[in-house]
């Protein structure tokens, strides 16, 4: 079970901003009015509101009070928005370093790729391999095929000569509608020659 003690302590830190977002939370203010809750802000304004209800009412010694813990959101208040302006420039800092960290990286990757575009010896070159004599290297890892023994030796890749590709046969085309009988097709009977009568 729980001492009176540790449960007080506990009440007391509750309303202690603990490092969290100050700005968003709802605070418990123990006026000499009663409770006031919300947000700093919200607490603020009631504060100075219960300030002018009081000043109308010829009350200083009230309105002083009020005043006086309008005072303390505002003070906490300013507090956590100086902290969270600080956070926001660090990040923003960091951020720079860190895109100025990238840009530096990718200027230096251009120059290397330029530096071996320009110079061809830098470039990676391709593994020749001599196909001409397969004895010459047996862990060359191929494998000799019926066609590469049928073929002679000293024939390379490119002097044997290319299989030319049978030539494709056309499409054939739809046949053309026939043209419409001359009996069905109207006639001019200005061309033809008339009849003698």
């Amino acid at each position: 079970m729980r001492s009176s003690k540790s449960r007080s302590r506990a009440k007391n830190n509750r309303n202690r901003p603990s490092g969290g977002n100050v700005v968003n939370r709802v605070f418990d203010s123990s006026g000499p009015e009663g409770k006031v809750r919300g947000t700093p802000q919200q607490i603020i304004d009631k504060y100075n509101q219960l300030a002018r209800d009081a000043q109308l009412a010829n009350d200083r010694v009230a309105a002083e009070n009020f005043q006086q813990h309008a005072e303390h959101y505002l003070r906490m208040l300013s507090e956590a928005q100086r902290e969270m302006d600080a956070r926001r420039e660090e990040q923003e800092r960091q951020n720079r370093e860190r895109q100025a960290e990238r840009d530096r990286e990718r200027a230096e990757r251009q120059e290397r790729e330029a530096a071996r575009q320009a110079d061809p010896a830098e470039a990676p070159q391709p593994d020749v391999m001599d196909l001409s004599h397969p004895s010459s290297s047996p862990d060359s890892g191929l494998v000799e095929t019926p066609e590469s023994k049928d073929a002679p030796a000293t024939e390379t890749q490119e002097e044997a000569p290319r299989k030319e590709k049978p030539a494709r046969k056309p499409r054939a085309r739809k046949p053309k509608p026939a043209p419409a009988p001359a009996d069905e097709a109207p006639s001019d009977k200005g061309d033809a020659p008339e009849a003698a009568e």
